[in-house]
């Protein structure tokens, strides 16, 4: 065992990045200001030390952003209800994701009222509100969502158990391009999901263009987000994971090839994975699969990429991981590349091989450095932070 206990340099934002990485070279340190250059004098109190001052705090500013409230670390990624990756990119006919926008907002506060809603055609706001228990029946408690919803939990106590969330047509191993009809456009946030008898979220037959964020999940019997069958342009963001076995499911199978290659390109950004066991995602096939600032504390394995994907692992935190990064796993190898990692009391280190697309080909983005990571992600991940 051999952890790394020291931490990364101040944290700047990152260069250029060619569109394909192998090895990447660390970030040059930021140049000194001028004032830093010229010899110093003894202190005083008049106006030039005020000015002086007030330079030397822009350039902080400059370099590392604004602090997050409440929580005193500095940092410059992102705003934390901002949507980033894969989700934001204009594909497949869709421009981003911007799920029931522009339609009528309604509430739901029942199960009749939550599954009429999300079964309805064209776009819909649903606030849900409370406690909705959904109904196992002859699906194994999966309900199909339409296209162009936002599902969005009221406040903390938003809950959606016993059951989970299908986005995606019925399976079929033969179709093996986009059908026209591919559920997609859809957003859920700020829900408390608990207890499914299946998944909690399955995301299948290329649906595209969903963002799940800011949500709990917890104690499901299967996944707790599947993601597979050639899917594509997904987000997963701020969400908790805890007393949870399979996690993140990306593909779902070693003959899905024909379907999934070249697809499931999907972003995983400030997740906390808070003891849950295993699959932060577990990978196959996936063209480019961006995994950055998620918070790993107390897990069996991190992420494992398998059947020649593309995993980029960048600026995340690894607390008593046994093995945060794989590629020999399971079946034939995968390509995974890391960069700017914190590993504290892991068992093993992240394992390399081969090259990865640089995800700034899709989309822009600002990572936070890992060393703000453990305080950062707890206190902006799940519900009741919207």
């Amino acid at each position: 065992m051999s952890p790394r206990s020291t931490p990364p340099p101040p944290p700047r934002p990152l260069p250029p990045e060619p569109p394909e990485l192998s090895k990447f070279p660390e970030p040059p340190e930021p140049p000194k200001s001028p004032e830093a250059a010229k010899p110093r004098s003894a202190p005083g109190t008049g106006p030039r030390t005020a000015l002086i001052l007030t330079a030397v705090t822009l350039l902080i500013s400059a370099l590392i952003g604004p602090a997050v409230a409440g929580t005193g670390t500095a940092r410059y990624a992102d705003p934390v209800n901002a949507q980033i990756g894969f989700s934001t990119v204009n594909a497949l006919g869709q421009n981003g994701t911007t799920g029931g926008a522009g339609g009528p907002t309604v509430t739901a506060a029942t199960t009749a009222q939550f599954l009429d809603y999300i079964a309805r055609p064209g776009p819909y706001v649903i606030q849900v509100t409370g406690r909705i228990t959904l109904p196992t029946g002859s699906s194994d408690g999966m309900h199909n969502v339409t296209s162009d919803k936002t599902i969005i939990g009221v406040g903390a106590n938003a809950a959606l158990v016993g059951g989970g969330l299908n986005i995606g047509l019925p399976v079929s191993d033969s179709v093996t391009s986009p059908p026209a009809n591919a559920v997609h456009n859809i957003i859920i946030r700020n829900i408390a999901f608990s207890g499914a008898t299946d998944d909690m979220i399955n995301v299948q037959m290329f649906s595209h263009h969903v963002w799940i964020d800011h949500n709990d999940f917890s104690n499901g019997d299967d996944g707790a987000v599947d993601i597979k069958r050639g899917s594509d342009y997904v987000t997963v963001s701020w969400n908790r994971f805890h007393d949870h076995d399979k996690t993140l499911l990306l593909s779902h199978d070693e003959d899905a090839g024909p379907q999934d290659i070249g697809r499931l390109r999907v972003t995983y950004h400030h997740n906390f994975f808070d003891a849950s066991d295993q699959r932060h995602p577990r990978v196959r096939f996936a063209n480019v699969v961006h995994v950055y600032n998620n918070y790993y504390r107390d897990n069996s394995y991190g992420i494992a990429s398998t059947y020649d994907a593309g995993v980029l692992v960048e600026n995340n935190y690894f607390y008593s991981v046994n093995n945060p990064g794989r590629v020999e796993f399971s079946g034939d190898l995968g390509r995974l590349v890391e960069r700017g990692n914190i590993l504290v009391d892991c068992n093993h280190a992240i394992e390399t091989r081969g090259t990865v697309t640089e995800p700034r080909t899709y989309y822009s983005y600002s990572a936070d450095p890992a060393s703000a990571v453990p305080t950062i992600v707890p206190a902006g991940a799940g519900v009741g932070k919207i």
